[in-house]
């Protein structure tokens, strides 16, 4: 990501680029996420991802969002363009992988969701790849993590 956006709404809430100093708080979040995934019997990630180290490199990419309220950082996302190899042996994408938008490792602070936040930092990621000129954005997830493809099927 080259534009450093950020869209800033009533109630001193905020979508930006995450920094470096983020990082601890993102990683609080992170567990947890994982703390909670795992009581409701989701297996997607466990306590070693996605972690600080993960993060860390999405920030030196410019492409580690966060959605705050009040300088309270309570959402994250990561957004790349596609060059994953992964990606490209899955078959059903609507279009080539070559000019892709993939939104990955999405958190919600788990005492912050039902707030709307998922569905701003997913409409936030359609945005950004409309007026940066991506063909398509791409999400996926673990086929047992039940919230996330619920949350997914109705959008």
């Amino acid at each position: 990501m080259k534009k450093r956006i950020m869209i800033v709404k009533e109630g001193g809430t905020m979508i930006r680029l995450a920094q470096l100093n983020d990082l601890e708080v993102i990683d609080a979040i992170a567990l947890r996420v994982i703390a909670d995934m795992a009581e409701s019997n989701i297996p997607q990630w466990d306590a070693s991802y996605p972690r600080k180290t993960h993060y860390f490199q999405d920030v030196l990419q410019d492409s580690l969002f966060v959605y705050e309220v009040n300088d309270n950082i309570i959402g994250v996302m990561t957004l790349l363009k596609e060059n994953d190899p992964p990606y490209e042996t899955i078959d059903g994408w609507l279009c080539d992988h070559t000019n892709s938008l993939v939104i990955h490792r999405v958190l919600v602070d788990p005492s912050s969701r039902k707030q709307g936040i998922a569905q701003t930092l997913l409409n936030y990621a359609i945005e950004l790849g409309v007026n940066q000129g991506y063909q398509s954005i791409k999400i996926d997830t673990h086929h047992d993590n039940y919230k996330m493809r619920a949350f997914l099927e109705k959008n």
